[in-house]
């Protein structure tokens, strides 16, 4: 049987890693959104949102956090329709408000994912590398410590842009006025306030990569084995991706729900003005989200969370190694025709 080779990564530059990683950032995104505007849409139709709520938006790469405007009906969320389920939902949308719909709140959540993306998977095989050489090439901590360390570093770095993203989007702030405001708020609780709902994040994000990328490297070399293939074909990353990403979100979805909850709150604790409770750790969030709803309340939204992580995970990582072996071959060329 034919060994799997890494030499595609040993032959694909940092920038065709950052380009390829972008790809599969654009392509995911358009796959994903439509069924998060699609829900969102059903959510509000059910249980409209009141000035001042917040809701969960994800564009497969990443979660925001939007916050109800006023009671007009031009925000995308709030769009007047009557429908009876999913695949209702996405035909009249359509009809009615034309397919550019699907891709409401796109752009804003693509600014910070694209970037937040790049910087993940650039680090992710960066990383890999160097660890290779110093802990040798077959070691299964490899993708672990990988994992853990570019989302550790990913998280981190997009945690206060989050923050003042959400709150420019909910008071529509100039630059000047977002910098007043940013820097009251840390003269006032200091620098550490900006990474708010941090440790949920990274308690969440951090798990999951090393689980997702551990899980990722032994499905992709199982079926490399079994296909007897040199290099992960567009089949074998796809089915990878996805059964790795669903066993991840299963694992970590209590932390995602906490995370949700406390960013939620936060934010509809700022702008309904209702003072802030104390117990906002978060095992103090998990404790109480225990004692209302039981060991279940941890688990909940998990057919949509699968839902929407398995694709996501299946199609950014599939468009990333098809990416890294384009650009791997074309580089041959160029070496065999200088």
């Amino acid at each position: 049987m034919a060994e799997m080779s890494d030499s595609n990564l040993d032959k694909t530059t940092i920038i065709q890693q950052a380009i390829a990683s972008c790809c599969g950032a654009i392509i995911t995104s358009l796959f994903v959104t439509p069924l998060d505007v699609i829900k969102t849409r059903l959510q509000a139709q059910s249980n409209p949102f009141p000035k001042g709520k917040c809701f969960v938006y994800s564009n497969g790469l990443m979660d925001h956090i939007c916050v109800c405007e006023n009671g007009n009906s031009k925000a995308w969320y709030k769009k007047p329709g009557h429908f009876k389920g999913t695949l209702d939902a996405f035909v009249k949308i359509i009809q009615i408000e034309g397919i550019k719909s699907l891709w409401s709140g796109l752009p804003p959540t693509l600014i910070m994912a694209l970037p937040t993306t790049v910087i993940y998977f650039t680090c992710y095989d960066q990383l890999r590398e160097a660890l290779k050489s110093r802990l040798g090439k077959d070691d299964e901590h490899i993708p672990v410590l990988a994992g853990s360390l570019s989302r550790f570093g990913s998280v981190t770095v997009v945690s206060p842009l989050e923050l003042i993203r959400t709150r420019m989007q909910y008071r529509k702030l100039s630059y000047k006025q977002l910098y007043t405001c940013v820097s009251s708020k840390v003269a006032v609780d200091g620098w550490f306030s900006l990474w708010r709902g941090w440790t949920s994040t990274v308690l969440r994000d951090v798990p999951f990569s090393a689980m997702y990328w551990y899980n990722y490297e032994r499905f992709k070399k199982m079926m490399c084995k079994e296909a007897g293939a040199h290099e992960p074909t567009f089949f074998i990353a796809f089915t990878s991706g996805a059964a790795s990403g669903s066993i991840a979100a299963v694992i970590t979805l209590p932390f995602d729900v906490v995370k949700t909850h406390r960013q939620t709150e936060l934010w509809e604790c700022e702008t309904l003005k209702i003072p802030q409770r104390d117990c906002t750790s978060t095992w103090a969030v998990m404790r109480k989200i225990v004692a209302k709803n039981g060991i279940t309340g941890l688990f909940a939204g998990i057919i949509p969370r699968l839902f929407k992580v398995a694709p996501a995970c299946a199609i950014m990582i599939s468009t990333y190694e098809y990416g890294k072996s384009f650009f791997s071959h074309l580089n041959e060329k160029m070496d065999q025709h200088p």
